[in-house]
Parts: C-alpha cells; structure tokens; sequence
C-alpha cells in the first residue's frame, strides 16, 4: 500500500523498512567501515546501484563481527519510485547468499528502525558436550565441561526488571546510562546438550548479552555462586563479571515495535 510521505526536505520522499536474515561469520559487523566488509555497507552499495542515489540505512541496532541476525530491522529514505516489493527482489539478486532480504515495505515518516524501537531478542547457542560438532562450529560457542543448567537458569532470574547493568557493559561504550529492563531471561537446553539462552530487553549495552552468557557460564561451571552473581549485578563493576562469550553464538532473533 502506498502511503502519504512528507519527509526530510521533499515530498516525494519515501520511508521503506527491510527485515534481513544474515550469517554474520565472515563480517566485520553491521556498522559501515573503511576498507572492512561490513553487512551495513554491502547493503548500502546494493540499493544504491538500484536507486542510483546515495542512501543511508538505519539499523535497529549493531551487531558485532561475527554475530548472526534471523530479523534484524532497518530503514532508509528514497526519493526513488521503485516500491518496496521489487526493492526486496532486486536486493536478493545482488546480495551475496549469506544475506537475504526477508520483508520490505512503506513505513510512515516517523518510524526510525532504531528509536522505534519497544524490545529486542537475542539468542545465544552453546553446544556443552565433549564432542563439538563440526558443521555448527561457527554458529555456537562449545564448551567441554559440564555445566550446571539449573543453577545458571536460576541466575537469569536476577537479571529480569529493571537495572543498572554496568557491570555487562564492554569499554567503549557510547550509552551514558545504562539502565535497562529485561523482560525475559530464559535458558532452554532442548536435546543432546545444546542451550539456548533467550533475553528479551527494552534496550542492550555494548556486548551486553556475551558479557552476561560468559558470567552465567561461571555460574554453571561452579566458578561463582548464584549469590556472588547477584552481588556482580548490583556493583556495576565491570571487572568482577565474567570474560565476555566469543560472537559466533549470538543471534538478534526478533525486533518488536509500538
């Protein structure tokens, strides 16, 4: 359907949103960079050859080199009259396959893919058996040793409301404030020693989730207890928490908005 757009300085401009599946692995993140192959910027230079413009695409949030997303959410402006369907097919064409455009459609003027933003849901995978699984290797985080699933499902529970969460947060961050709220902090162990740690939040720190999994399996390897974790919680001090969980078992699975 087309929409009323009265947007930036002319009226003619669009606001089209795109849902993308991407594999992560051999990227250098969302975020465009010189000189790096980075998701942000491929996709850029696809829709630039098809709108012949220069655009910039707004994502709902970066994800880190080697992180994976099954929806992650952008947008950007065009004055191009090319609609969204055929925007989705052509990019398809052009994209390399470990990119793939699942959704595109007209937007209104005011919805930005990041401020728009009500709650995001990550997924990290960890294979815990003494076997690894070769053809997973780069989509999980492999750990040997036993973890204890009902001890570090009990230290999610701490982690739900809302909280300053400092303490997960990485250097360089650019979030002055970095209280959020969890919603939901779940860990799933489905068959044959694969865990699936679920968090849903209204908004996420640099390397939030991989500093929370790495402390967590802490918890699991009986490293910490679930009270020292809680205690980690409330310091806001980085330096206690556990080393940060390697990228390829992340996952930004769904993107929810108001």
């Amino acid at each position: 359907m087309r929409l009323p757009f009265l947007l930036g300085n002319s009226v003619d401009e669009k606001n089209i949103k795109l849902i993308l599946a991407y594999d992560g692995g051999r990227y250098h993140g969302w975020q465009r960079q010189k000189d790096k192959l980075t998701i942000q910027g491929i996709i850029e230079e696809k829709i630039q050859i098809m709108v012949e413009k220069p655009i910039k695409l707004i994502a709902s949030g970066r994800t880190d080199a080697g992180v994976h997303a099954f929806s992650q959410v952008c947008n950007f402006l065009t004055i191009s009259k090319i609609g969204p369907e055929a925007i989705k097919r052509g990019l398809n064409s052009l994209l390399p396959d470990d990119i793939f455009v699942k959704d595109a459609e007209y937007v209104l003027p005011e919805f930005h893919a990041r401020y728009s933003t009500r709650s995001k849901t990550y997924e990290y995978r960890i294979l815990n058996r003494e076997a690894p699984d070769i053809f997973l290797r780069n989509y999980l985080w492999h750990i040997r040793m036993s973890l204890d699933k009902e001890k570090m499902a009990k230290s999610l529970v701490s982690l739900v409301g809302r909280h300053d969460f400092s303490c997960f947060r990485s250097s360089g961050s650019g979030n002055t404030n970095a209280v959020r709220s969890i919603t939901r902090a779940e860990l799933h162990d489905p068959e044959d020693g694969h865990f699936r740690f679920v968090i849903e939040a209204d908004g996420f720190l640099r390397h939030m989730v991989r500093n929370i999994v790495g402390t967590v399996v802490e918890v699991g390897l009986n490293k910490i207890s679930i009270d020292r974790f809680r205690e980690i919680l409330a310091s806001r001090d980085r330096r206690l928490a556990g080393k940060m969980a390697p990228p390829q078992g992340l996952y930004l699975m769904d993107v929810l908005y108001g």
